[in-house]
């Protein structure tokens, strides 16, 4: 229950991003820049936390040890998860990205066997089952989405974030497996921010060309983002995540956590981009997607009460 609470938190965080980042794009702001630089921010942020630590060192260490695996992994976990993420905000409004995002979910389950060869796990398909909830919410929320706009930016929106889902937990999880706990989430985020950041500089250098140098209120934004959900709300879900890391069940109920933003997005575009009410069937959506949520942490307890229950009856 203590990941649970931790990943409703990061959520909170979390939906900083796709509020501010909604609000950058209708101010006229490029996603590039919007993506890079929350990543440029986020290194000197966690050098200094990681510094304070004096733990900065076995990160290096541990990356010239085997950096393939670090840059790859970092590539996918942070560049292939964010900039496709920010490139969506173009096309729909931040709430919806948040919503729709909640595929990693899905993603998470999907890919057990794949991350997991040698153990011979299965896909938890309970957890595939009450995703589906999450994935019917998504596609009724797109679906009145694409009653108002053209259906080419409803797949603008739609295709970048299913690469966004997949892309997330698939480096998340590669990278845990990587460290094998020889690193704490403070540094394993900080070697994965160093070791993404050639993505990151590729990204800013096409702003550049694109857009050109970002504006003041782009670059204030895009740190209070780095900030937020860069450090603050990635290192509550990364550290969620290593709770549980040894169990796919509650590992899927902590990135089910995640489906929070949708309503955190929401309640903050209206409040400070006086976004205009989602409709009826929009509510229907972000209501299936939140049941969705619930069902996850709910499995996750009564699995723990009866893992419990076994061991005791085995004493």
């Amino acid at each position: 229950m203590k990941a649970i609470i931790i990943g409703i938190l990061s959520a909170l965080f979390f939906s900083v991003t796709f509020i501010l980042n909604r609000s950058m794009e209708l101010d006229g702001g490029s996603w590039a820049w919007s993506a890079s630089l929350r990543f440029i921010f986020m290194l000197p942020l966690l050098l200094i936390i990681v510094g304070y630590q004096r733990n900065v060192k076995p990160v290096i260490k541990h990356i010239i040890k085997n950096p393939l695996p670090w840059f790859l992994w970092s590539t996918v976990g942070f560049g292939l998860f964010y900039a496709p993420l920010t490139f969506a905000t173009i096309y729909g409004p931040g709430w919806l990205v948040a919503a729709t995002f909640q595929l990693t979910i899905i993603a998470g389950s999907l890919l057990v066997p794949i991350l997991n060869k040698n153990m011979k796990q299965k896909i938890p398909m309970q957890s595939v089952l009450i995703s589906f909830i999450i994935l019917s919410g998504v596609f009724v929320m797109q679906l009145e989405h694409a009653t108002v706009v053209p259906m080419s930016s409803v797949l603008l929106c739609v295709l970048p974030l299913i690469l966004s889902a997949f892309a997330y937990p698939l480096g998340n999880r590669k990278m845990m497996e990587h460290v094998n706990g020889q690193l704490n989430t403070f540094q394993r985020i900080l070697g994965m921010t160093i070791m993404s950041m050639p993505f990151w500089v590729l990204i800013a250098m096409y702003g550049f060309a694109t857009h050109g140098a970002p504006e003041m209120t782009q670059i204030t934004q895009t740190f209070i983002v780095a900030v937020f959900s860069g450090v603050i709300a990635t290192v509550l879900f990364f550290y969620a995540t290593e709770l549980v890391r040894n169990d796919n069940e509650k590992l899927a109920g902590v990135e089910a956590t995640q489906s929070g933003e949708v309503v955190f997005a929401l309640f903050g575009e209206m409040l400070l981009l006086n976004a205009v009410l989602p409709s009826m069937l929009s509510f229907v959506g972000i209501f299936l997607v939140i049941i969705g949520m619930l069902l996850h942490s709910l499995v996750t307890v009564i699995g723990n009460r009866r893992k419990h229950q076994i061991l005791e009856k085995a004493q």
